[in-house]
Formats: C-alpha cells, sequence, structure tokens
C-alpha cells in the first residue's frame, strides 16, 4: 500500500510577497538552468507554479514514476513522492539555521532549499534541483537497484540527459546565489532606511552612555593614580543586578523599561571589552541566550518561540560589525517582551494560561467548566467571571471557536465523515456540529467542504492533463 505523506497543493490564496519569488525564482531558473519550486509556510506548494512542475527537468517526477508506480490524475498524487521525509527534512534545516541548506537524494540529485521571512514571520521556501552529483552510469544503476518499477536502461538514460552533472562548489554557488535571490524578497528600500534610522538612534544613545563611564572612570584613575597607563585603567564590574532588571522587564512585557535597561547593560559591555569586536559579541551573545531560556515567554507556543530565538541568535553569531550586534540584541529584546504572553496585560495570565493549555490538550472530548476550572486552581463560579472578564467571552464560545477552526482543517484536508470530524473535534453529534459551525463560519460543514474541493478541483483541471502527458510520453 502507498505510504501517502501529508502535504499537499496550497488551496488558500498565496501571499504576494510569494507571487514576487516567484518572479525572482523564475529569472533565476533561466540564468541557471535549475528546476525551481515555491512553497507557503505550511510547506504546500503554491498553484502558480504548476507549469515549472510539469517538466522533463523536474528530478521529482522521474523519481515518482520509477519508485512510486504512480499514474498521475490530480495534483494531489504529488503527495506520494517516495522522498517527502527527505525534503521536509531539508525544508526544516534550512529553517532552523536560516540560510540555504544543501542536500542530496538517493539517486544522486541536488537539491538546496532558501527559507523566506517577512521580517521575522516564515513565509515559504524556494527549492532548487536539476542536477546531478554523480555521473550518468552511477544514476542509472542506483535507479535500477532503487526503483520498484523502473523505465527500460536506454528510457533512464535519455530522462538522465536532461540533468547535467555539477561539482560541489558549482552546486554551492547556485545555492548562495539563491540565496541572495530570497534575501532580496523581503529587504527593499524603504526596510533599509528603516534599519539606518533605527540603528542610528541606537548608536546616539550609546555613544552617550560608553562617553559617560570614559569620563567617569578615566578622570577617576587618573585622578586617583596619576601614573596609570591606558592600558591599565580601572573598569566597572559587570552590574548583575542591572541584568536580572531587565530579564524581569522583558518577562514582564516592558519594552520601554527592557530597551532602556539594555542599553546600560551594552554601554558597559563596550566600555569594558575596549571595544573588541569578538569580545562584545560573546558578551551579547551571553546576553542573548539568557533572553531565550527565560522559559515563562509565550510557552503555549513553544516550538515556534524556540525557533525565533534561534534566529536570532544566528543573526548575532552572523553579525559582521557592532551595529549589527546592537540591531540585532535590541530586535530580539522587542519580540521577546512583546510576545511576552499571549495574554498580555491580562491580570490573572497564569490561571488562564494553564486553562488555556488544558483546553488545547482536551477539546477533542467533553470537558466542563468544573474541569476547566479544576486545572486552573479556581473555582467554577469565580473562573467563569475572570474569564469572561479577560477574554471577552464565555468559556463555552471559546471552545467551540476551537473546534470548528479544528474541523476546518480536518474538512479540507480528509475525507473522514461529518459524523467522524464532529466526534474528533468534541462535538456530542453531526447536528449539534452542524449547527455551531454555520454559527461561526456562515455555512454548514458540506458546503464548506464542498467549496474547498472546488477550489482544489479549478488547479486539479488544469493541472492533470499536463501531468499525464509528462509522465506518459517523456
Amino acid at each position: 500500500m502507498k505510504n501517502k505523506l501529508d502535504v499537499s497543493w496550497s488551496s488558500k490564496q498565496t501571499d504576494p510577497l510569494l507571487l514576487k519569488g516567484y518572479n525572482i525564482l523564475n529569472a533565476y531558473a533561466k540564468a541557471t538552468g535549475s528546476q525551481i519550486c515555491i512553497t507557503d509556510n505550511n510547506h504546500a506548494y503554491i498553484p502558480e507554479i504548476y507549469n515549472d512542475i510539469i517538466t522533463v527537468k523536474n528530478t521529482c517526477l522521474l523519481c515518482i514514476k520509477c519508485r512510486s508506480n504512480i499514474t498521475f490524475n490530480t495534483s494531489r498524487d504529488f503527495d506520494y513522492h517516495p522522498c517527502r521525509e527527505l525534503h521536509m527534512e531539508g525544508l526544516k534545516k534550512a529553517f532552523i539555521s536560516g540560510r540555504t541548506f544543501n542536500y542530496t537524494c538517493d539517486l544522486g540529485f541536488a537539491f538546496w532549499t532558501s527559507p523566506l521571512y517577512s521580517g521575522r514571520n516564515f513565509i515559504g521556501s524556494f527549492i532548487s534541483s536539476g542536477f546531478l552529483c554523480i555521473d550518468k552510469k552511477e544514476a542509472v544503476q542506483k535507479m535500477e537497484y532503487i526503483c520498484n518499477n523502473p523505465a527500460d536502461k536506454q528510457e533512464l538514460i535519455s530522462r538522465l540527459s536532461y540533468f547535467p552533472f555539477a561539482n560541489p562548489h558549482q552546486i554551492r554557488a547556485l545555492s548562495e546565489l539563491m540565496q541572495v535571490c530570497a534575501e532580496s524578497l523581503t529587504h527593499d528600500k524603504n526596510d533599509l532606511n528603516e534599519t539606518l534610522k533605527r540603528r542610528g538612534e541606537q548608536q546616539k544613545e550609546l555613544t552617550i552612555i560608553v562617553d559617560n563611564l570614559k569620563d567617569k572612570f578615566n578622570n577617576c584613575s587618573a585622578k586617583q593614580n596619576p601614573g596609570k597607563t591606558e592600558e591599565n585603567r580601572e573598569f566597572p564590574e559587570y552590574p548583575l543586578e542591572k541584568e536580572k532588571e531587565f530579564l524581569n522587564a522583558v518577562r514582564s512585557g516592558d519594552i520601554r523599561k527592557g530597551s532602556k535597561l539594555l542599553n546600560e547593560l551594552l554601554g558597559i559591555i563596550i566600555f569594558i571589552s575596549a571595544e573588541q569586536f569578538e569580545n562584545i559579541r560573546f558578551r551579547i551573545l551571553e546576553l542573548a541566550i539568557l533572553l531565550s531560556r527565560t522559559d515563562n515567554l509565550n510557552s503555549s507556543f513553544p516550538y515556534a518561540y524556540s525557533n525565533t530565538a534561534h534566529q536570532f541568535l544566528k543573526s548575532i553569531e552572523k553579525a559582521v560589525d557592532p551595529q549589527e550586534l546592537i540591531d540585532a540584541i535590541h530586535l530580539m529584546t522587542q519580540y521577546m517582551a512583546g510576545e511576552a504572553f499571549s495574554f498580555q496585560g491580562i491580570r490573572h495570565v497564569s490561571v488562564l494560561k494553564k486553562a488555556d493549555r488544558f483546553i488545547h490538550s482536551n477539546f477533542t472530548r467533553k470537558i466542563s467548566l468544573n474541569e476547566i476550572a479544576a486545572a486552573s486552581g479556581l473555582s467554577a463560579p469565580y473562573f467563569s467571571t475572570i474569564f469572561k472578564e479577560e477574554m471577552g467571552e464565555n468559556v463555552s464560545s471559546y471552545l467551540n471557536r476551537l473546534r470548528v477552526e479544528k474541523s476546518c482543517g480536518m474538512l479540507a484536508e480528509t475525507h473522514q465523515s461529518l459524523s467522524e470530524i464532529a466526534y474528533a473535534c468534541g462535538f456530542k453529534d453531526q447536528s449539534w456540529f452542524s449547527k455551531i459551525f454555520r454559527s461561526y463560519i456562515g455555512m454548514n460543514p458540506a458546503k464548506y467542504r464542498q467549496s474547498r474541493k472546488m477550489n482544489q478541483a479549478d488547479t486539479d483541471s488544469r493541472m492533470s492533463g499536463d501531468y499525464k502527458s509528462l509522465i506518459n510520453n517523456h
């Protein structure tokens, strides 16, 4: 039985930045002879690339035909890709590193992928291929050995003529060029002006702090020890209490206080490091690690939080001058403070976060107000009151909204019956599910599913004939 994986073509409207990226990557493909692909932030292929996917230069179509015995009828059949896990791992590694990641498949084809960001938000990925890392004779032998139903040897040799050999240096150059394309997508003139303005303000404030420290300690040293040289001057001790105060400000979501204290810490770091770049980087990296370990920040979303923190750490490691270092730690501070709680400003944040975690872990079954209140550590009447006051809706409405959101995904992505989805999302029966669903979405579940299928069918109708033609005639 085929092992169908969980990624398909995107049925949502493509992000405008990804459409811009498509034009950039098209130019890249024409210049380099590469095969290209673009995915959205859910790693689903954007529909605009279907003409670029349906080509004899598509490494993966050759692999799928030989290894999975697939007759293409719709775009969904692309999900049977036998190397999908390999490509997902490549996307994940590029996402974590924030840079292009190069890898090779079992059949000897080279791939490289670059993550795409809008600000600090991951919006998708560039993927490219079209070159062999081994000679064609070895590639044929690998295909004959690995494939379940390989084409005859002459057909394989004919197909492989579309894939030139590239050495590691050439692949690295291709991947670095694609990284430039990826970075150009989200760095326009306005971004540059904003960055320069922000860094100028940071530099101005820090210069005042460092100059004050120089005046204070240099004058003090000169008066107390007239014979001391510049190398033997005194330095202030690093203020650990101020560092704790800074971390507490970030924990509490106080961006203004956190930024002010950070500048004071950075001024001291620059002064006591004698303005040596690597020393400054090391001390700022220590501070960033402390920020990333602030475990009560946004703990409802630990994966997204930890990966965002990792991106900031990487930007500090890759900084080439003090201005980049200082900007990176300031941006990290602002992000961490801004995301300190998903319930920022709520008086009973600890109680409500406990309740939220309990609801997300148990919404698939029937849960009562008493259970949720108990998980939060309060009596049911009191919990119900503060939940409504702070969240703006009652517990029942919040729970139903969560269940409807989950059911939307299942209606679009699975073939389960309405009754099965109703049960899986915690509704007592299909009738109640339909009633609640309509109240939030404006249509019943069946109509919603049908509308999603119509959107997908539109893409399939354009693609299926071209797929069949490619697979059967080449």
